[in-house]
Protein backbone atom coordinates (compact mmCIF):
# COMPACT_ATOMS: atom_id res chain seq x y z
CA UNK A 1 0.00 0.00 0.00
CA UNK A 2 1.31 3.34 -1.06
CA UNK A 3 2.31 5.78 2.09
CA UNK A 4 0.42 8.76 2.53
CA UNK A 5 1.95 11.80 1.87
CA UNK A 6 1.17 15.49 3.70
CA UNK A 7 0.88 17.22 0.27
CA UNK A 8 -0.20 16.23 -3.47
CA UNK A 9 0.71 19.28 -6.44
CA UNK A 10 0.01 18.97 -9.89
CA UNK A 11 2.18 20.82 -12.20
CA UNK A 12 1.37 21.47 -15.29
CA UNK A 13 2.97 22.83 -18.35
CA UNK A 14 0.68 25.79 -19.66
CA UNK A 15 0.19 27.05 -16.55
CA UNK A 16 3.68 27.11 -16.51
CA UNK A 17 5.10 26.20 -12.61
CA UNK A 18 2.25 26.64 -11.04
CA UNK A 19 1.11 23.95 -8.19
CA UNK A 20 -2.96 23.32 -7.84
CA UNK A 21 -3.41 22.12 -4.73
CA UNK A 22 -6.88 21.64 -3.06
CA UNK A 23 -10.74 21.13 -4.35
CA UNK A 24 -11.06 24.75 -4.60
CA UNK A 25 -8.58 24.97 -7.90
CA UNK A 26 -11.39 24.73 -10.61
CA UNK A 27 -8.92 23.73 -13.75
CA UNK A 28 -5.59 23.06 -14.91
CA UNK A 29 -5.92 25.50 -17.80
CA UNK A 30 -6.47 28.61 -15.52
CA UNK A 31 -2.63 29.76 -14.41
CA UNK A 32 -3.70 32.27 -12.11
CA UNK A 33 -6.28 30.56 -10.25
CA UNK A 34 -3.97 27.45 -9.80
CA UNK A 35 -1.14 29.96 -8.55
CA UNK A 36 -3.66 31.61 -5.96
CA UNK A 37 -4.48 28.18 -5.09
CA UNK A 38 -1.28 26.69 -4.69
CA UNK A 39 0.02 29.99 -2.30
CA UNK A 40 -3.30 29.42 0.44
CA UNK A 41 -1.23 26.68 1.42
CA UNK A 42 -4.18 24.06 1.70
CA UNK A 43 -3.86 20.39 0.96
CA UNK A 44 -5.33 17.92 -0.86
CA UNK A 45 -6.03 14.12 -0.63
CA UNK A 46 -4.53 12.25 -3.69
CA UNK A 47 -7.37 12.02 -5.50
CA UNK A 48 -8.00 16.08 -6.19
CA UNK A 49 -4.77 15.81 -8.00
CA UNK A 50 -5.97 13.06 -10.65
CA UNK A 51 -9.67 14.60 -10.84
CA UNK A 52 -7.17 17.79 -12.75
CA UNK A 53 -5.11 15.27 -14.72
CA UNK A 54 -7.32 15.87 -17.67
CA UNK A 55 -6.31 17.56 -20.83
CA UNK A 56 -7.87 21.42 -21.64
CA UNK A 57 -11.00 21.93 -23.73
CA UNK A 58 -11.45 25.03 -24.81
CA UNK A 59 -8.96 26.02 -27.53
CA UNK A 60 -8.14 29.57 -29.49
CA UNK A 61 -6.68 28.83 -32.84
CA UNK A 62 -6.13 30.81 -35.45
CA UNK A 63 -6.55 29.44 -39.27
CA UNK A 64 -3.03 30.07 -40.31
CA UNK A 65 -1.20 28.39 -37.16
CA UNK A 66 0.11 31.47 -35.71
CA UNK A 67 -1.32 30.06 -32.53
CA UNK A 68 1.07 28.23 -32.02
CA UNK A 69 3.24 30.93 -31.36
CA UNK A 70 1.45 32.26 -28.35
CA UNK A 71 -0.49 29.55 -26.92
CA UNK A 72 1.14 27.23 -25.32
CA UNK A 73 1.29 23.57 -25.60
CA UNK A 74 -1.56 22.29 -23.69
CA UNK A 75 -3.48 25.79 -25.69
CA UNK A 76 -3.08 23.28 -28.48
CA UNK A 77 -5.45 21.04 -29.95
CA UNK A 78 -3.80 17.46 -29.61
CA UNK A 79 -3.84 16.41 -32.89
CA UNK A 80 -5.02 12.18 -32.23
CA UNK A 81 -7.79 14.06 -30.28
CA UNK A 82 -8.87 16.29 -33.48
CA UNK A 83 -8.78 13.00 -35.77
CA UNK A 84 -11.13 11.44 -33.06
CA UNK A 85 -13.43 14.28 -32.91
CA UNK A 86 -13.73 14.12 -36.93
CA UNK A 87 -14.19 10.05 -37.23
CA UNK A 88 -17.07 10.90 -34.78
CA UNK A 89 -18.21 13.48 -37.09
CA UNK A 90 -18.32 11.54 -40.00
CA UNK A 91 -19.51 8.57 -38.31
CA UNK A 92 -16.09 6.52 -38.73
CA UNK A 93 -15.67 3.88 -36.76
CA UNK A 94 -11.68 4.50 -36.90
CA UNK A 95 -11.09 2.50 -39.74
CA UNK A 96 -11.02 5.62 -42.13
CA UNK A 97 -14.73 4.94 -44.24
CA UNK A 98 -17.19 7.42 -43.30
CA UNK A 99 -21.15 6.57 -42.33
CA UNK A 100 -22.71 6.39 -45.50
CA UNK A 101 -26.04 6.59 -43.90
CA UNK A 102 -26.49 8.50 -40.63
CA UNK A 103 -23.80 10.60 -39.34
CA UNK A 104 -23.90 14.09 -37.54
CA UNK A 105 -21.96 14.99 -41.14
CA UNK A 106 -24.81 13.74 -42.83
CA UNK A 107 -27.57 15.17 -40.20
CA UNK A 108 -25.89 18.87 -40.64
CA UNK A 109 -25.31 18.39 -44.78
CA UNK A 110 -29.11 17.32 -45.14
CA UNK A 111 -30.39 20.44 -43.06
CA UNK A 112 -28.18 22.61 -44.88
CA UNK A 113 -29.18 21.84 -48.23
CA UNK A 114 -32.73 21.48 -46.63
CA UNK A 115 -32.67 25.11 -46.13
CA UNK A 116 -30.75 25.80 -49.69
CA UNK A 117 -33.65 24.23 -51.42
CA UNK A 118 -36.39 26.45 -49.43
CA UNK A 119 -35.00 29.44 -51.17
CA UNK A 120 -34.46 28.24 -54.68
CA UNK A 121 -37.84 29.31 -56.15
CA UNK A 122 -37.80 32.82 -54.60
CA UNK A 123 -34.13 33.42 -55.87
CA UNK A 124 -35.26 32.04 -60.00
CA UNK A 125 -37.45 34.50 -59.59
CA UNK A 126 -36.17 37.23 -58.12
CA UNK A 127 -33.45 36.86 -60.90
CA UNK A 128 -35.81 36.27 -63.60
CA UNK A 129 -38.09 39.39 -62.65
CA UNK A 130 -34.70 41.66 -63.00
CA UNK A 131 -34.26 40.46 -66.44
CA UNK A 132 -31.09 37.98 -65.48
CA UNK A 133 -30.16 34.20 -66.39
CA UNK A 134 -29.79 32.57 -62.74
CA UNK A 135 -27.07 30.19 -62.47
CA UNK A 136 -25.11 28.75 -59.60
CA UNK A 137 -21.60 27.59 -58.93
CA UNK A 138 -20.49 24.70 -56.95
CA UNK A 139 -17.08 23.26 -56.26
CA UNK A 140 -16.17 19.85 -56.54
CA UNK A 141 -14.26 18.26 -53.50
CA UNK A 142 -16.79 17.67 -50.38
CA UNK A 143 -19.31 20.57 -52.19
CA UNK A 144 -20.50 17.57 -54.45
CA UNK A 145 -18.54 15.03 -54.23
CA UNK A 146 -17.48 13.80 -51.08
CA UNK A 147 -14.01 13.15 -50.39
CA UNK A 148 -13.53 11.45 -46.86
CA UNK A 149 -12.66 8.06 -47.75
CA UNK A 150 -9.65 9.10 -49.52
CA UNK A 151 -8.26 12.08 -47.63
CA UNK A 152 -8.46 9.44 -44.59
CA UNK A 153 -8.59 5.81 -44.96
CA UNK A 154 -6.00 6.48 -47.78
CA UNK A 155 -4.09 9.58 -47.41
CA UNK A 156 -4.38 9.17 -43.66
CA UNK A 157 -4.87 13.39 -43.50
CA UNK A 158 -1.49 13.84 -45.53
CA UNK A 159 -2.67 14.86 -49.25
CA UNK A 160 -0.72 12.67 -52.13
CA UNK A 161 -1.33 13.97 -56.19
CA UNK A 162 -0.64 10.90 -57.19
CA UNK A 163 -3.05 8.98 -54.94
CA UNK A 164 -6.00 11.75 -55.72
CA UNK A 165 -5.53 11.47 -59.40
CA UNK A 166 -6.33 7.85 -59.17
CA UNK A 167 -9.29 8.62 -57.14
CA UNK A 168 -10.54 10.92 -59.88
CA UNK A 169 -10.00 9.27 -63.17
CA UNK A 170 -11.18 6.13 -61.75
CA UNK A 171 -14.43 8.03 -60.60
CA UNK A 172 -14.34 6.91 -57.06
CA UNK A 173 -16.17 9.56 -55.14
CA UNK A 174 -19.60 9.18 -53.85
CA UNK A 175 -22.00 12.20 -54.11
CA UNK A 176 -22.10 14.81 -50.80
CA UNK A 177 -24.86 13.88 -48.60
CA UNK A 178 -27.74 16.21 -49.87
CA UNK A 179 -26.32 18.14 -52.71
CA UNK A 180 -27.98 15.73 -55.56
CA UNK A 181 -31.33 16.55 -54.58
CA UNK A 182 -30.72 20.51 -54.61
CA UNK A 183 -28.76 20.53 -57.59
CA UNK A 184 -31.63 18.44 -59.59
CA UNK A 185 -34.00 20.14 -58.18
CA UNK A 186 -32.26 23.87 -59.24
CA UNK A 187 -31.46 22.05 -62.75
CA UNK A 188 -35.20 21.32 -63.24
CA UNK A 189 -36.16 24.60 -61.76
CA UNK A 190 -34.06 26.22 -64.95
CA UNK A 191 -30.95 27.66 -63.38
CA UNK A 192 -27.72 27.13 -65.28
CA UNK A 193 -25.87 24.52 -63.00
CA UNK A 194 -21.48 25.77 -63.57
CA UNK A 195 -18.56 23.87 -61.75
CA UNK A 196 -15.78 25.53 -60.59
CA UNK A 197 -13.22 23.46 -58.99
CA UNK A 198 -9.42 23.15 -58.20
CA UNK A 199 -9.10 20.04 -59.89
CA UNK A 200 -6.54 20.84 -63.14
CA UNK A 201 -7.43 20.53 -66.78
CA UNK A 202 -6.67 16.59 -67.20
CA UNK A 203 -9.29 16.01 -64.56
CA UNK A 204 -12.03 17.27 -66.48
CA UNK A 205 -13.78 14.78 -67.93
CA UNK A 206 -13.22 12.27 -65.39
CA UNK A 207 -14.78 15.11 -63.24
CA UNK A 208 -17.82 15.78 -65.10
CA UNK A 209 -18.34 11.93 -65.62
CA UNK A 210 -17.98 10.99 -62.28
CA UNK A 211 -20.80 13.43 -61.00
CA UNK A 212 -23.07 12.37 -63.74
CA UNK A 213 -22.20 8.66 -62.23
CA UNK A 214 -23.17 9.61 -58.80
CA UNK A 215 -26.99 10.83 -60.09
CA UNK A 216 -25.99 14.76 -60.96
CA UNK A 217 -27.89 16.86 -63.61
CA UNK A 218 -27.06 19.76 -65.32
CA UNK A 219 -23.36 19.67 -65.29
CA UNK A 220 -21.89 19.53 -69.05
CA UNK A 221 -18.01 20.47 -69.78
CA UNK A 222 -18.75 23.48 -71.22
CA UNK A 223 -19.67 24.91 -68.14
CA UNK A 224 -17.42 23.27 -65.95
CA UNK A 225 -14.22 24.90 -65.32
CA UNK A 226 -10.79 23.53 -63.62
CA UNK A 227 -7.86 24.88 -63.32
CA UNK A 228 -5.11 25.06 -66.05
CA UNK A 229 -1.98 23.08 -65.66
CA UNK A 230 1.90 24.70 -65.93
CA UNK A 231 1.96 22.87 -69.15
CA UNK A 232 -1.84 24.22 -70.64
CA UNK A 233 -3.08 27.72 -71.96
CA UNK A 234 -4.04 30.14 -69.37
CA UNK A 235 -7.77 31.27 -70.63
CA UNK A 236 -8.09 34.45 -72.25
CA UNK A 237 -10.48 35.61 -69.30
CA UNK A 238 -8.06 35.15 -66.78
CA UNK A 239 -5.31 37.59 -68.14
CA UNK A 240 -4.34 40.28 -65.66
CA UNK A 241 -6.22 38.54 -62.96
CA UNK A 242 -4.14 37.53 -60.95
CA UNK A 243 -0.68 39.37 -59.09
CA UNK A 244 1.28 36.21 -60.29
CA UNK A 245 0.01 34.58 -63.82
CA UNK A 246 2.00 31.60 -63.23
CA UNK A 247 0.87 30.91 -59.40
CA UNK A 248 -2.44 31.92 -59.18
CA UNK A 249 -4.06 31.79 -56.18
CA UNK A 250 -7.49 29.99 -55.53
CA UNK A 251 -9.43 33.11 -54.64
CA UNK A 252 -7.71 35.12 -58.14
CA UNK A 253 -9.06 31.63 -60.16
CA UNK A 254 -12.09 31.37 -58.57
CA UNK A 255 -13.24 35.07 -58.27
CA UNK A 256 -12.18 35.65 -61.64
CA UNK A 257 -14.05 32.76 -62.84
CA UNK A 258 -17.43 33.66 -61.61
CA UNK A 259 -16.63 37.35 -62.80
CA UNK A 260 -16.61 35.97 -66.74
CA UNK A 261 -19.65 33.56 -65.84
CA UNK A 262 -20.47 37.48 -64.72
CA UNK A 263 -19.90 39.88 -67.09
CA UNK A 264 -19.14 38.15 -69.91
CA UNK A 265 -21.32 34.95 -70.23
CA UNK A 266 -24.36 37.39 -68.75
CA UNK A 267 -25.27 34.86 -65.84
CA UNK A 268 -26.29 35.91 -62.12
CA UNK A 269 -24.99 33.80 -60.19
CA UNK A 270 -27.30 33.47 -57.08
CA UNK A 271 -25.41 30.84 -55.17
CA UNK A 272 -22.29 29.80 -55.07
CA UNK A 273 -21.15 27.04 -52.98
CA UNK A 274 -18.32 25.37 -51.50
CA UNK A 275 -16.41 23.73 -48.72
CA UNK A 276 -13.72 26.10 -48.36
CA UNK A 277 -13.75 29.70 -47.49
CA UNK A 278 -11.46 30.06 -50.67
CA UNK A 279 -14.17 29.20 -52.70
CA UNK A 280 -16.12 31.62 -51.81
CA UNK A 281 -14.16 34.72 -51.30
CA UNK A 282 -13.66 37.37 -53.86
CA UNK A 283 -17.28 38.33 -55.36
CA UNK A 284 -19.44 38.35 -58.42
CA UNK A 285 -22.42 36.17 -56.54
CA UNK A 286 -25.24 37.06 -54.85
CA UNK A 287 -25.24 34.52 -52.24
CA UNK A 288 -22.73 32.21 -50.50
CA UNK A 289 -23.05 28.81 -49.43
CA UNK A 290 -20.37 27.08 -46.88
CA UNK A 291 -20.58 23.53 -46.25
CA UNK A 292 -18.90 22.14 -43.70
CA UNK A 293 -14.99 20.04 -43.69
CA UNK A 294 -12.56 19.77 -40.73
CA UNK A 295 -10.58 17.58 -42.86
CA UNK A 296 -8.70 19.85 -44.69
CA UNK A 297 -7.99 23.83 -45.22
CA UNK A 298 -7.05 25.72 -48.78
CA UNK A 299 -6.69 29.08 -47.55
CA UNK A 300 -6.07 32.08 -49.76
CA UNK A 301 -6.01 35.48 -50.00
CA UNK A 302 -8.80 37.61 -50.91
CA UNK A 303 -8.18 39.91 -54.00
CA UNK A 304 -6.38 42.73 -53.18
CA UNK A 305 -8.23 45.85 -51.57
CA UNK A 306 -11.74 43.17 -51.10
CA UNK A 307 -12.68 42.56 -47.36
CA UNK A 308 -15.22 40.04 -46.56
CA UNK A 309 -14.11 39.22 -42.80
CA UNK A 310 -17.24 36.92 -42.68
CA UNK A 311 -16.15 34.49 -44.66
CA UNK A 312 -13.66 33.25 -42.24
CA UNK A 313 -12.81 29.96 -39.92
CA UNK A 314 -13.85 30.38 -36.56
CA UNK A 315 -11.11 30.76 -34.01
CA UNK A 316 -12.67 29.26 -30.38
CA UNK A 317 -13.44 25.82 -30.18
CA UNK A 318 -14.54 23.22 -27.66
CA UNK A 319 -13.47 19.84 -28.20
CA UNK A 320 -13.25 17.16 -25.69
CA UNK A 321 -10.09 14.90 -25.52
CA UNK A 322 -12.12 11.50 -26.51
CA UNK A 323 -13.53 12.73 -29.85
CA UNK A 324 -17.21 13.17 -28.19
CA UNK A 325 -17.30 16.16 -29.40
CA UNK A 326 -17.80 15.38 -32.95
CA UNK A 327 -21.10 13.51 -32.02
CA UNK A 328 -23.04 17.15 -31.27
CA UNK A 329 -20.15 20.09 -32.87
CA UNK A 330 -21.32 21.56 -36.54
CA UNK A 331 -18.18 20.84 -38.65
CA UNK A 332 -17.07 24.54 -38.65
CA UNK A 333 -16.91 23.96 -34.83
CA UNK A 334 -14.02 20.92 -35.04
CA UNK A 335 -10.98 22.27 -35.41
CA UNK A 336 -9.80 21.91 -38.83
CA UNK A 337 -6.54 19.44 -39.30
CA UNK A 338 -4.45 21.22 -41.40
CA UNK A 339 -4.86 24.34 -39.14
CA UNK A 340 -3.94 21.87 -36.24
CA UNK A 341 -1.38 21.25 -38.34
CA UNK A 342 0.29 24.55 -39.02
CA UNK A 343 -0.31 25.28 -35.14
CA UNK A 344 2.03 22.57 -33.95
CA UNK A 345 4.48 23.60 -36.56
CA UNK A 346 4.94 27.07 -35.32
CA UNK A 347 5.14 26.15 -31.29
CA UNK A 348 8.21 23.32 -32.64
CA UNK A 349 9.74 26.05 -34.74
CA UNK A 350 9.23 23.81 -38.05
CA UNK A 351 9.34 25.71 -41.11
CA UNK A 352 6.91 22.80 -42.75
CA UNK A 353 9.49 19.86 -43.04
CA UNK A 354 8.37 18.13 -39.95
CA UNK A 355 12.03 18.74 -38.53
CA UNK A 356 11.91 20.92 -35.21
CA UNK A 357 13.67 23.80 -34.81
CA UNK A 358 16.42 22.22 -32.39
CA UNK A 359 17.74 26.19 -30.88
CA UNK A 360 14.72 28.23 -30.61
CA UNK A 361 11.05 28.01 -30.17
CA UNK A 362 7.73 28.39 -28.43
CA UNK A 363 8.26 25.01 -26.88
CA UNK A 364 11.82 25.13 -25.99
CA UNK A 365 11.00 28.47 -24.36
CA UNK A 366 7.86 26.78 -22.43
CA UNK A 367 9.87 24.10 -21.56
CA UNK A 368 12.92 26.13 -20.02
CA UNK A 369 10.36 28.45 -18.33
CA UNK A 370 8.87 24.92 -16.77
CA UNK A 371 12.58 23.59 -15.64
CA UNK A 372 13.25 26.87 -14.17
CA UNK A 373 10.61 26.96 -11.62
CA UNK A 374 10.30 23.20 -11.14
CA UNK A 375 13.89 22.23 -10.89
CA UNK A 376 14.58 23.94 -7.91
CA UNK A 377 11.03 22.62 -6.64
CA UNK A 378 11.81 18.73 -7.39
CA UNK A 379 15.84 19.48 -6.04
CA UNK A 380 14.46 20.74 -2.45
CA UNK A 381 11.82 17.92 -2.47
CA UNK A 382 15.07 15.22 -2.88
CA UNK A 383 17.16 17.09 -0.34
CA UNK A 384 14.13 17.06 2.15
CA UNK A 385 13.41 13.68 1.61
CA UNK A 386 17.25 12.40 2.34
CA UNK A 387 17.55 14.67 5.58
CA UNK A 388 14.01 12.67 6.81
CA UNK A 389 16.15 9.50 5.79
CA UNK A 390 13.83 8.67 2.97
CA UNK A 391 14.99 7.26 -0.23
CA UNK A 392 13.45 9.68 -2.77
CA UNK A 393 13.29 8.89 -6.34
CA UNK A 394 11.56 10.91 -9.36
CA UNK A 395 10.16 8.50 -11.72
CA UNK A 396 10.47 9.59 -15.73
CA UNK A 397 8.38 9.00 -18.98
CA UNK A 398 10.84 8.31 -21.95
CA UNK A 399 8.94 9.51 -25.32
CA UNK A 400 8.73 13.67 -24.95
CA UNK A 401 9.43 13.59 -21.48
CA UNK A 402 12.92 12.51 -21.47
CA UNK A 403 13.32 11.76 -25.38
CA UNK A 404 12.50 13.93 -28.27
CA UNK A 405 10.02 12.14 -30.87
CA UNK A 406 8.52 15.01 -32.91
CA UNK A 407 11.03 14.55 -36.24
CA UNK A 408 10.15 10.94 -35.91
CA UNK A 409 6.23 11.82 -35.74
CA UNK A 410 5.93 14.70 -37.94
CA UNK A 411 8.83 13.94 -40.57
CA UNK A 412 8.52 10.75 -41.04
CA UNK A 413 5.28 9.38 -39.39
CA UNK A 414 3.81 12.36 -40.46
CA UNK A 415 1.26 12.15 -37.75
CA UNK A 416 0.30 8.67 -37.95
CA UNK A 417 2.15 5.93 -35.91
CA UNK A 418 3.82 3.55 -37.44
CA UNK A 419 5.31 0.89 -34.85
CA UNK A 420 7.90 -0.44 -37.43
CA UNK A 421 9.72 2.97 -38.18
CA UNK A 422 9.20 3.59 -34.29
CA UNK A 423 11.10 0.68 -33.53
CA UNK A 424 13.60 1.71 -36.45
CA UNK A 425 14.14 4.81 -34.53
CA UNK A 426 14.64 2.96 -30.82
CA UNK A 427 16.99 0.70 -31.74
CA UNK A 428 18.89 3.38 -33.77
CA UNK A 429 18.95 5.25 -30.72
CA UNK A 430 17.98 8.30 -33.27
CA UNK A 431 16.21 10.35 -30.72
CA UNK A 432 17.37 13.94 -29.19
CA UNK A 433 17.27 14.36 -25.58
CA UNK A 434 13.96 16.65 -24.56
CA UNK A 435 15.03 20.39 -24.48
CA UNK A 436 16.69 21.29 -20.77
CA UNK A 437 15.53 17.59 -19.29
CA UNK A 438 19.08 16.28 -18.43
CA UNK A 439 20.31 19.95 -16.58
CA UNK A 440 16.98 18.83 -14.75
CA UNK A 441 17.84 15.03 -14.04
CA UNK A 442 21.54 15.49 -13.13
CA UNK A 443 20.13 18.18 -10.55
CA UNK A 444 17.88 15.99 -8.63
CA UNK A 445 20.23 12.78 -9.09
CA UNK A 446 23.29 15.24 -7.90
CA UNK A 447 20.24 15.96 -5.07
CA UNK A 448 20.08 12.56 -3.84
CA UNK A 449 16.95 10.94 -5.43
CA UNK A 450 17.06 8.10 -7.32
CA UNK A 451 16.23 8.56 -11.19
CA UNK A 452 14.10 5.93 -12.43
CA UNK A 453 12.62 5.51 -15.93
CA UNK A 454 8.99 4.18 -16.51
CA UNK A 455 8.03 4.21 -20.34
CA UNK A 456 5.48 2.58 -22.72
CA UNK A 457 8.35 0.89 -24.46
CA UNK A 458 8.25 -2.26 -25.05
CA UNK A 459 11.39 -4.87 -23.14
CA UNK A 460 12.66 -5.33 -26.86
CA UNK A 461 13.55 -1.85 -26.84
CA UNK A 462 15.15 -1.17 -23.31
CA UNK A 463 18.34 -1.68 -23.94
CA UNK A 464 18.42 1.17 -26.71
CA UNK A 465 16.80 2.54 -25.23
CA UNK A 466 18.70 3.29 -21.96
CA UNK A 467 21.96 3.62 -24.50
CA UNK A 468 20.15 6.35 -26.53
CA UNK A 469 19.41 7.73 -23.30
CA UNK A 470 23.33 7.85 -22.39
CA UNK A 471 24.44 9.38 -24.99
CA UNK A 472 21.78 12.23 -24.58
CA UNK A 473 23.70 13.49 -21.46
CA UNK A 474 21.82 11.34 -19.19
CA UNK A 475 24.26 8.97 -17.67
CA UNK A 476 21.83 8.19 -14.16
CA UNK A 477 19.72 5.83 -16.19
CA UNK A 478 20.21 2.68 -15.61
CA UNK A 479 18.73 -0.95 -16.12
CA UNK A 480 18.19 -1.84 -12.70
CA UNK A 481 16.00 0.87 -12.31
CA UNK A 482 14.25 1.16 -15.84
CA UNK A 483 11.00 -0.23 -16.74
CA UNK A 484 9.62 -1.29 -19.50
CA UNK A 485 6.50 -2.97 -20.59
CA UNK A 486 6.31 -6.67 -21.61
CA UNK A 487 5.20 -7.94 -24.78
CA UNK A 488 3.37 -10.56 -25.60
CA UNK A 489 5.49 -13.51 -25.30
CA UNK A 490 7.08 -11.93 -22.19
CA UNK A 491 6.10 -12.75 -18.76
CA UNK A 492 3.84 -10.48 -16.77
CA UNK A 493 5.90 -8.93 -14.11
CA UNK A 494 5.11 -10.81 -10.54
CA UNK A 495 4.04 -7.49 -9.26
CA UNK A 496 1.66 -6.39 -12.08
CA UNK A 497 -0.94 -9.69 -10.81
CA UNK A 498 -4.23 -8.67 -10.07
CA UNK A 499 -3.32 -5.75 -11.21
CA UNK A 500 -5.31 -5.08 -14.18
CA UNK A 501 -8.95 -5.54 -15.21
CA UNK A 502 -7.76 -7.08 -17.92
CA UNK A 503 -4.80 -9.27 -17.99
CA UNK A 504 -4.06 -9.75 -22.08
CA UNK A 505 -4.43 -5.40 -22.59
CA UNK A 506 -3.18 -3.95 -19.23
CA UNK A 507 -4.27 -0.02 -19.92
CA UNK A 508 -1.17 2.67 -19.41
CA UNK A 509 -2.61 3.79 -16.31
CA UNK A 510 -2.77 0.13 -14.64
CA UNK A 511 0.94 -0.53 -16.03
CA UNK A 512 2.53 2.79 -14.66
CA UNK A 513 0.32 3.13 -11.75
CA UNK A 514 1.48 -0.14 -10.43
CA UNK A 515 4.46 0.31 -11.62
CA UNK A 516 4.84 2.73 -9.33
CA UNK A 517 3.31 1.12 -6.27
CA UNK A 518 6.04 -1.32 -6.92
CA UNK A 519 8.90 1.27 -6.74
CA UNK A 520 7.50 2.26 -3.55
CA UNK A 521 6.89 -0.74 -1.86
CA UNK A 522 9.14 -3.15 0.45
CA UNK A 523 9.83 -5.19 -2.51
CA UNK A 524 11.56 -2.69 -4.41
CA UNK A 525 12.89 -0.58 -1.65
CA UNK A 526 10.39 1.57 -0.36
CA UNK A 527 10.75 4.61 -2.63
CA UNK A 528 9.29 7.57 -1.92
CA UNK A 529 8.21 9.05 -5.51
CA UNK A 530 9.15 12.55 -4.74
CA UNK A 531 7.98 13.79 -8.64
CA UNK A 532 6.67 11.96 -11.83
CA UNK A 533 7.62 13.64 -14.91
CA UNK A 534 5.49 12.97 -18.43
CA UNK A 535 3.73 14.11 -20.96
CA UNK A 536 0.56 12.26 -21.02
CA UNK A 537 -1.45 12.19 -18.71
CA UNK A 538 -1.68 8.79 -18.52
CA UNK A 539 2.11 8.62 -17.34
CA UNK A 540 0.49 10.47 -14.25
CA UNK A 541 -2.90 9.36 -13.14
CA UNK A 542 -3.01 6.84 -10.46
CA UNK A 543 -1.34 7.78 -7.60
CA UNK A 544 1.97 7.29 -6.25
CA UNK A 545 3.95 10.32 -6.70
CA UNK A 546 3.95 13.31 -4.50
CA UNK A 547 3.69 15.62 -7.56
CA UNK A 548 3.41 14.87 -10.97
CA UNK A 549 4.79 17.27 -13.37
CA UNK A 550 2.92 17.40 -17.00
CA UNK A 551 5.01 17.90 -20.10
CA UNK A 552 3.00 19.91 -23.23
CA UNK A 553 2.72 17.65 -26.42
CA UNK A 554 0.06 18.29 -28.66
CA UNK A 555 1.67 15.58 -31.04
CA UNK A 556 -0.66 12.48 -30.00
CA UNK A 557 -2.43 11.49 -26.77
CA UNK A 558 -2.41 8.50 -25.31
CA UNK A 559 -5.37 8.13 -22.85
Amino acid sequence: MRRTTPRIAVIVAGAVGSLVLGAAAPALARTAQATSTASSGSSAPSSTSAERLAPRTYFTMAPDGSSGLTQGGAGIPNIDSVKKTIYAYYGDPGTGISNKTVSPYISELENRTEQVRATLKWRYRESVREGRKPAIVLDADDTTLWTYDMEVHDMKFVFDPVLQDEWVQDQRFPATPGMVTLVNEAEAMGFTIFGLTGRNNGQKEATVANLDKVGYRGFTAENYFTKWRSTDPIPAYMAGKCVNMTACTTVEYKAGTRRHIVKDLGYDITLNLGDQWSDLMGGYADHNVKLPNPTYYLPSPNLPGKSQPWLAPRTHFVMAPDGSSGLHSAGEAIPNIDSVKKTIYAYYGDPGTGIANKVSSPYISELAALEAKQTPRVVAACRQAVRQGKKPAVVLDADDTTLWTYDMEVNDMKFVFDPVRQDYWVQNKLFPATPGMPSLVAAVDAAGCQVIGLTGRNNGQKDATIANLNEQGYPQFSSGFYFTKWRSTDPVPAYMAGKCADPTHCTTIEYKSATRAYIESRQFGRYNIVANLGDQFSDLIGGHSNTSVKLPNPTYYLP
